[in-house]
């Protein structure tokens, strides 16, 4: 049975409503300046990301399969229709945005960016010094002719379409030339301080120094106009099921080829002709409605190191001291720690070093024997790894599960996995056809003359500068039955056989869908029989049309269902007769929501889970994850009050989901209540 399209949202559409929560943050003028303009980057780099990934999809779908009928019931083409205009609408609010109101407060705040017409003679001196000494000796202006072909730009880099009158040495008149920005230099570069009013963090960007000398590129010539642009590309990488005998030797090769996908967006500055523009587009194959016209830099996603540049702790959020949970605080050591009770930690409140300390500490301990691990996204500088590193030398059995297709880290992943089979440890690649999502580590340790095992499961990544940046729960126990669950995961991605059955843990692509259908299933049959029944689920994005399904249906029975979904969501909530009992809110705030925890009342039982899984079609099915239960009673008590109750409480940061897709803010009634500030203030005072 199909569901009625009008029942279920679009995706693209979706992450655009994301983007505009986001882009909403940059405009909250209590916000500290610097942390507005890297809400403003942020919008900039997702959307590189959904038109390298999503948009590519949407128009390769367009041409190739153009009768398909997505999830909302559109075709590919009348989808990219809708999605261009959104796109369109959300970047002129964006620049609008940085021209109105960004750029004029930091300048308010003393943090200024020149243009071009503002530079005085000690600074129009510096700069031209500067364009002599760094720009001109790596720059290769390239004259288009039957010799000179347009070059293959890679994606996303800074370039200038320039138009120029008259002949050059060789009697050529070819009229435009092409000038690539090198990417190892800045985008924006900082004035020495002599040269900045009255102590004011002085800026010029690349672009308006490059513009102002571009004559120094073609002597003899007139240049009558220079124009940024840049190309994003189809940037998602595919290997053949049936072509593949080494999976990173391919995936080496593919990454190769990435930078130089087809075409799929063109950024230009808004003062380029129309015939220049339409040069360009038929250079890469492209339509009108695959423009975007900018009146500022073309990349904003450069402009986030300006706050490294600028030491001004009132333009930034207040840093923070990570908390301990209270037995660490007390020098426990840590295996003894764990031995005593599970330790839940809630980052980045509370702190990863735990994490990292585990497995230093397990890479110099004799009594370790082995350790097993899954990367998933990691760094390309990682204590993490260099602990495993350090564990192969020293003679322990150590077994990395290395996700080599974790989209952009795959370069990363790949070096870590040389590196790892160097000094000594098993490496693997998990399933081919399944990305190992899931976190899970494992330390096996002697003690007594019997072998104990110590395993971490977590919903984030084991990444220690995202810890700092996002929200994620970690679960640390010596349960010897979740060890055992945890082990047989590992034996089952690294040999052969078929799935055991698991005392505690869910996980896909086997039981975990089932499981929570069979969870939302089990709370209609109490809301049937007139008793409580209650889902309260938070997670990153819900799509998956089964689970979506089975909430309405629960609604319908009387169930109340509260979502807490940070990205996209395909399920329209409040419709009449469809899910009228569900609410679904959206919190955007200083940390990015990441944390995946999974809520059923079922009866007074209470069953309450954290996840490595969104849920979503891949998550479910075409991926390896994990999903957890929270045994301990006072960490259950912990995660329902942090993870759910204080962002149903927040009325600061969240948005409330509407029928048609569109988000309204939650508009505070009497006391602001922030779920991230209340976290802070508890865990780090």
């Amino acid at each position: 049975m199909s569901m009625p399209h009008d029942n279920l949202l679009n995706r693209e559409l979706g992450l655009l409503e994301f983007n505009r929560r986001v882009m909403a943050q940059a405009e909250e003028e209590y916000l500290p300046i610097l942390e507005r303009l890297k809400y403003l980057c942020i919008v900039s780099s997702n959307m590189d990301e959904f038109y390298e990934v999503r948009v590519a999809w949407l128009k390769d779908a367009a041409q190739n399969t153009p009768e398909r009928i997505l999830a909302d019931g559109s075709t590919p083409a009348e989808a990219l229709a809708k999605v261009s205009a959104a796109a369109h609408e959300l970047v002129r609010e964006q620049y609008r945005l940085l021209r109105e109101e960004i750029f004029p407060a930091l300048r308010a705040d003393n943090i200024i960016f020149l243009r071009r017409n503002e530079w005085d003679a000690a600074q129009k001196a510096w700069i031209s010094d500067y364009f002599f000494r760094e720009l001109m000796p790596i720059l290769t202006p390239i004259g288009l002719d039957p010799s000179h072909p347009f070059p293959r730009l890679l994606n996303k880099s800074l370039n200038f379409i320039v138009e120029l009158e008259g002949a050059d040495a060789f009697g050529r008149e070819s009229g435009i030339a092409i000038v690539q920005a090198p990417r190892i230099l800045p985008r924006v570069i900082k004035l020495p301080a002599e040269l900045a009013a009255d102590g004011a963090d002085t800026f010029v960007f690349l672009s308006s120094i490059l513009h102002s000398h571009v004559q120094e590129l073609f002597p003899g010539m007139l240049v009558k106009g220079c124009y940024q642009f840049r190309v994003t590309r189809d940037s998602d990488l595919s290997v053949d099921d049936d072509d593949v005998k080494n999976l990173r030797t391919a995936l080496q090769g593919e990454l190769r080829q990435r930078q130089y996908g087809d075409a799929v967006r063109l950024e230009i500055a808004d003062t380029c002709p129309a015939h220049m523009e339409e040069f360009l587009l038929h250079t890469f194959a492209l339509q009108k409605h695959d423009v975007f016209r900018v009146d500022g830099p073309v990349n904003l996603v450069r402009l986030m190191q300006v706050p490294d540049f600028v030491d001004r702790p009132e333009t930034k959020f207040a840093p923070f001291q990570a908390s301990l949970p209270d037995i660490l605080e007390k020098k426990t050591p840590l295996f003894d720690a764990i031995r005593k009770g599970d330790i839940l930690l809630h980052h980045p409140f509370q702190t990863f070093q735990p994490v990292i300390d585990l497995l230093t500490q397990a890479a110099s301990d004799p009594a370790v024997v082995a350790i097993k691990m899954t990367v998933y996204r990691t760094g390309t500088d990682s204590v993490l790894m260099e602990s495993l590193i350090a564990a192969a030398r020293a003679g322990k059995q150590v077994t990395v599960v290395v996700e080599l297709m974790a989209r952009f880290d795959e370069e990363a992943n790949i070096s870590w996995a040389t590196r790892l089979e160097d000094a000594g440890a098993h490496v693997v690649y998990g399933v081919f056809g399944y990305k190992i999502h899931a976190k899970m580590l494992l330390v096996v340790r002697r003690e007594e003359g019997q072998l104990r095992r110590y395993v971490h499961l977590g919903t984030g990544n084991y990444h220690p500068r995202t810890a700092r940046l996002y929200t994620d729960f970690g679960l640390m126990t010596c349960n010897e039955e979740i060890a055992t669950d945890v082990n047989d995961l590992f034996v089952q991605i690294t040999g052969l056989g078929r799935a055991g059955e698991l005392k505690h843990l869910y996980q896909s692509p086997f039981t975990l869908h089932n499981m929570i259908t069979t969870a939302i299933d089990r709370e209609i049959e109490h809301a049937q029989a007139g008793k409580p029944a209650q889902i309260i689920a938070k997670m990153n994005a819900l799509l998956e049309p089964q689970v979506i399904r089975a909430l309405y249906r629960a609604s319908q029975a009387g169930v109340k269902i509260t979502l807490i979904v940070r990205g996209v969501c395909a399920l329209r909530p409040g419709v009449e007769g469809l899910s009228e009992n569900i609410s679904v809110r959206s919190i955007v705030g200083r940390f990015l929501e990441h944390t995946r925890v999974f809520y059923f009342y079922n009866d007074k039982a209470e069953n309450l889970f954290i996840s490595s899984a969104d849920w979503m079609g891949r998550n479910f099915f075409r991926r390896i994850e994990t999903c957890v239960p929270i045994l301990d009673t006072k960490l259950k008590r912990r995660v329902i009050r942090e993870g759910l109750k204080v962002y149903l409480e927040d009325n600061t940061n969240a948005w409330e989901m509407q029928q048609d897709g569109s988000y309204r803010r939650r508009v505070a009634r009497g006391k602001g209540r922030c779920a991230q500030d209340m976290l802070l203030q508890e865990y780090t005072g």
